[in-house]
C-alpha cells in the first residue's frame, strides 16, 4: 500500500509540473519554411491567423523607416477568385500545380503605398520571409508569388495601391526536401516519387574565397 501511495502522490506531483515546450529555433523555422503549392483543403485558415501573420510587419526593419507596405488579407469566395490570377510551380507547368483539391484558401496581398523602388522592395523581401515564418510558427506554411495577374487582382479586392507580392498562406499538404548542390549545378526544383526536391548551393561555394 505504501509503494502504491507514494507512485501515486509522484505522478499527482508530475502533473502539476509545467511542460516544457521546445522552442522552435531560427534554424528550424527556416527548413520548414518552403515554397508550399499544395494544401490541406480541409483546413480553413481562420481571420486571426492572417492578423498574426501581418502583425510581424510591425517588428519588422524598413529602409528609412518609411513603412509603405500595406497588406490585404484574402479569404473565401475571394481567395477562390484570386486563383484564376495566381500562378504556381513555374519550373514545372506540366504538372499544373496546384493539383485539383489542393489549392490555397487564404492569401495575402502586399502592396505599397508608394512606386516600387529598391528600397521598396528591400522592405519587401524581408516582410515576406518574416511573415512565412510566422506562418510556420503557428503550424501554416506558404509561397511567394510573384507570377500573378497585377490588374485583375487590384480590381478583384478594389486596393487603393499597386499590388507587389502575393502570399499563398494554408496547411501545407507537400513533402520538400532540400538537396545540396555545388555551384554551376542546375537549381531547377523538380519532383520524384510525390517528394519535391529544391537544390541549394552548399556553404563552402557560398563563400566567397
Amino acid at each position: 500500500m505504501a509503494d502504491n501511495y507514494l507512485e501515486k502522490r509522484m505522478e499527482d506531483y508530475r502533473a502539476q509540473q509545467p511542460t516544457k515546450r521546445r522552442t522552435a529555433t531560427l534554424r528550424s523555422l527556416l527548413t520548414r519554411n518552403r515554397s508550399y503549392r499544395g494544401y490541406d483543403a480541409s483546413f480553413i485558415v481562420r481571420e486571426d491567423q492572417l492578423r498574426r501573420i501581418i502583425e510581424v510587419a510591425t517588428l519588422c526593419p524598413s529602409a528609412r523607416n518609411q513603412q509603405v507596405l500595406r497588406f490585404r488579407p484574402v479569404m473565401g469566395d475571394e481567395a477562390k477568385a484570386m486563383l484564376n490570377h495566381v500562378r504556381f510551380g513555374g519550373a514545372l507547368p506540366e504538372l499544373h500545380l496546384p493539383f485539383a483539391g489542393t489549392e490555397p484558401n487564404a492569401f495575402i496581398v502586399i502592396c505599397s503605398t508608394v512606386e516600387e523602388s529598391k528600397y521598396v522592395d528591400v522592405d519587401l523581401g524581408i516582410v515576406a520571409q518574416s511573415m512565412l515564418l510566422q506562418a510556420v510558427e503557428i503550424g501554416l506554411g506558404g509561397i511567394c508569388i510573384g507570377a500573378f495577374d497585377h490588374e485583375p487582382v487590384r480590381e478583384l479586392l478594389k486596393l487603393p495601391y499597386e499590388p507587389l507580392l502575393v502570399l499563398a498562406i494554408g496547411k501545407p499538404a507537400e513533402h520538400i526536401e532540400l538537396k545540396s548542390c555545388n555551384e554551376g549545378d542546375s537549381l531547377s526544383y523538380y519532383r520524384e516519387d510525390g517528394v519535391h526536391y529544391v537544390p541549394k548551393i552548399n556553404i563552402n561555394d557560398l563563400i566567397i574565397k
